[in-house]
């Protein structure tokens, strides 16, 4: 299981996040779709090659594959829209949100899979990317469609531990090389 190999990866030093990673994936309560939907787009959108190569089988497995190309396309266009919203929520000059923002964003409005699965995917990418107003937007539509405050939690937490394995596991990678 690639779990557990990423899992033993993982030094002792940082054994939180081996807990952690094995509670947030083993016992989640999301649905598998939303589960491996969420760890797939998350484990992208940590860009570390050891985690993605680690958890894309498994996601790839348990995903039809609508949703395993609406994982990627989630991270995708999070990736874009992260930075874009994000620049526009730091900049000082208020004008910028009054602008047309000129980029495409078809995916989203048809991203192949259920609204509610995409747009929690777009959440949790959007969680390591630090956009405060993508997660707003996502977090309101989530809320609208009923998803409790629970699995939306639930989504942010994978994507805080497959960060953080993502980000201890490349950092250790560094030293190493040293």
């Amino acid at each position: 299981m690639a779990l557990d190999e990423l899992k033993s990866a993982i030094p002792d030093f940082a054994k939180d996040l081996k807990l952690n990673l094995g509670s947030v994936i083993g016992n989640s309560e999301l649905p598998q779709q939303q589960l491996w939907g969420t760890v797939l787009a998350c484990a992208i959108a940590s860009r570390s090659p050891k985690v993605l190569s680690e958890l894309e089988p498994e996601a790839r497995a348990a995903l039809s594959d609508e949703a395993y190309t609406a994982a990627k396309s989630a991270a995708a266009i999070m990736a874009m829209n992260n930075v874009f919203y994000r620049t526009r929520h730091l900049l000082s000059d208020p004008e910028y949100g009054n602008l047309r923002a000129g980029l495409r964003m078809n995916v989203i409005g048809k991203p192949g899979v259920e609204k509610v699965d995409f747009e929690l995917w777009s959440l949790a990418v959007s969680a390591i990317n630090g956009c405060g107003q993508c997660l707003d937007s996502h977090e309101q539509v989530l809320r609208k469609a009923g998803v409790d405050r629970e699995t939306i939690q639930e989504a942010v937490k994978i994507a805080s531990v497959i960060q953080a394995v993502g980000v201890t596991l490349e950092s250790e990678a560094v030293l190493a090389g040293l």
